[in-house]
């Protein structure tokens, strides 16, 4: 009935899960959300204002499939500086969100039997896309301990002239992992050995802690913006999940392939949202790290308590905000651990399997939310185990 491209695509988990608190929310049950992977900030005033300021003065309209000039301009010099590189507008590809960053380069590079490299564990969607562009996924393990990066001797074993594309995430969701320089220059150089493509997921790349700057980006290696692209966008660091407002960063020839790939799919990005987006670049930058410096204290405390509970083992990840703590002592499969915290003790959390194989044995936790959540949350979860044990 259906075809290959669509037959295999399935919910996020964390939709799932968050369906289910919502109901047990309507039954009268107090949740504990530890599931969700949006900030929990306002998006900063002066931001939300220069969108309504666009409304009021009518800039509603259709703009150009690869975004305000304007915008790209901004991105472009933006993106640059801050990975060293030089990039320019007509590199930019702005679109609803930073999926289509994703996904559209992944159409225009993967054809049917091209091998696809992506971390396991990993954000669904990149398997999604792969299987939708007709490609061949082939996961590549994190291994805990490499701080979440990736297992090199897998990647080396699974390289090969099929690899079209390796997609890389960094700072990861949902291990809060960050790539190390070394690893990147690993991998770039195996992926111009074998003429393969890098899309590289940068969405988390601001939101780094314990004095980073930014996450380092292979983009910056001598010879790598010419095969790689950059997906990002303004969700995380911004806190503007809801606004939709992405983009690409890509070789001139590729972004004329994804402009064309939007122009028939989405047509163009809100206009409104475009002006919000220059705001957030152009404007003050104090928020993204009052927020990182916020996360950070969170994320210090939610490890700590989680290291308390016998049983529980949580590195301190690097990025992002996401703790992903291997519960494996107890015996339990990861979804069984997901459901039984749900149910019994009312925290809603993911579980590891939600992102691939290679999350079984582990939780995904959002520190995305207020210190009392992440106090009482744990709390609760120390009880749980403790009944476990």
């Amino acid at each position: 009935m259906f075809t290959d491209r669509v037959i295999h695509l399935e919910p996020e988990g964390a939709y799932a899960v968050l369906g289910r608190a919502l109901e047990m929310e309507r039954q009268g049950r107090e949740i504990l959300h530890l599931e969700l992977g949006q900030p929990d900030f306002r998006t900063p005033a002066h931001i939300a204002q220069a969108g309504i300021a666009a409304i009021e003065e009518g800039l509603t309209r259709y703009t150009p499939p690869a975004g305000l000039m304007r915008l790209r301009e901004l991105i472009a010099e933006d993106a640059g500086r801050r990975r060293g590189v030089n990039i320019t507008p007509n590199m930019v590809v702005v679109g609803p969100g930073s999926k289509p960053g994703l996904f559209f380069p992944t159409l225009a590079l993967v054809s049917p039997g091209d091998e696809v490299i992506y971390p396991d564990p990993g954000f669904p969607t990149y398997r999604a896309m792969i299987l939708v562009a007709g490609g061949t996924p082939v996961p590549v393990t994190l291994r805990e301990e490499n701080q979440f990066s990736f297992d090199l001797d897998d990647f080396d074993a699974k390289i090969s002239n099929k690899t079209k594309l390796i997609v890389l995430n960094s700072p990861a969701n949902p291990t809060g992992g960050v790539i190390p320089m070394e690893d990147l220059k690993h991998i770039a150089a195996q992926a111009e050995k074998y003429g393969a493509w890098v899309l590289a997921d940068e969405i988390y790349s601001r939101l780094v802690y314990d004095g980073l700057e930014s996450a380092p980006s292979i983009a910056s290696i001598d010879g790598m913006l010419e095969r790689t692209v950059i997906a990002d966008g303004f969700s995380k660091a911004f806190s503007m999940t809801g606004w939709r407002l992405g983009y690409a960063i890509a070789p001139p020839a590729l972004a004329e392939r994804l402009e064309l790939l939007l122009t028939h799919s989405v047509g163009c990005t809100a206009m409104f949202t475009q002006y919000a987006g220059m705001q957030a670049i152009s404007g003050p930058q104090d928020f993204v790290q009052e927020m990182a410096t916020k996360y950070q204290k969170r994320r210090d405390r939610m490890v700590e308590l989680l290291n308390a509970i016998p049983g529980v083992r949580a590195q301190k990840p690097q990025g992002a905000f996401y703790v992903f703590p291997n519960v494996k002592w107890f015996g339990l499969s990861s979804r069984e651990i997901q459901t039984r915290l749900l149910e019994e003790e009312g925290v809603a959390v993911l579980a590891g399997t939600d992102f691939g194989p290679g999350g079984e044995g582990y939780l995904r936790l959002c520190y995305a939310t207020s210190m009392e959540v992440i106090e009482r949350g744990i709390e609760k979860m120390h009880r749980f185990f403790s009944r476990l044990s």
